[in-house]
């Protein structure tokens, strides 16, 4: 039969969950998960978190934005609908592409905007219907939360306490 126990701390000030963090660090007991009501600066690297790649896919998704905003154009412009207006050559791209400049950036900023929070959502189950993480309402309001599974509560437990924890919660793993 398994002990595993999960632990929450419930803390009111974002410096006291990162003393928390700090301390728990030092002892070397580690933390599951933190629920915060907004970004606490430094939170990131004092848990270990290693930098994300949304702006990876942030690059690649302007690249694709940029590549359909120039297809679109040269389509038009040169099998679609092609116009000699004011005496420019409707067969080279490459001369008119700066009226096109402005739309290709749209576009771009549209296609990399949409699609890292489409892949944001769906990265973090949080999409349409997908169940709540959340173990506490209170932390998307004002209180901050620190999540453990671990087998020895007790030390937890008194390092909480030690730390200025507000409310624990033990559930079984």
């Amino acid at each position: 039969m398994s002990t595993t126990k999960i632990v929450y701390g419930l803390y009111a000030d974002d410096d006291d969950l990162m003393n928390g963090v700090k301390a728990f660090n030092d002892k070397g007991i580690a933390i599951n998960e933190v629920y915060t009501p907004f970004p606490v600066h430094g939170l990131d690297k004092a848990l270990g978190l290693k930098k994300t790649r949304i702006s990876d896919a942030a690059f690649i998704y302007a690249l694709y934005g940029v590549t359909i905003g120039a297809t679109v154009t040269w389509y038009v412009m040169n099998h679609d609908w092609p116009q000699n207006i004011g005496g420019k050559p409707a067969f080279d791209w490459g001369h008119n592409m700066p009226a096109f400049v402005v739309p290709m950036f749209e576009l771009m900023v549209f296609c990399a905007a949409h699609m890292m929070s489409l892949t944001f959502l769906v990265r973090n189950k949080m999409y349409p219907g997908a169940p709540a993480q959340n173990p506490d309402p209170r932390t998307t309001d004002d209180k901050f939360m620190m999540e453990f599974v671990t087998e020895d509560v007790e030390s937890v437990k008194q390092l909480l306490i030690e730390t200025g924890v507000e409310e624990i919660t033990v559930k079984d793993a």
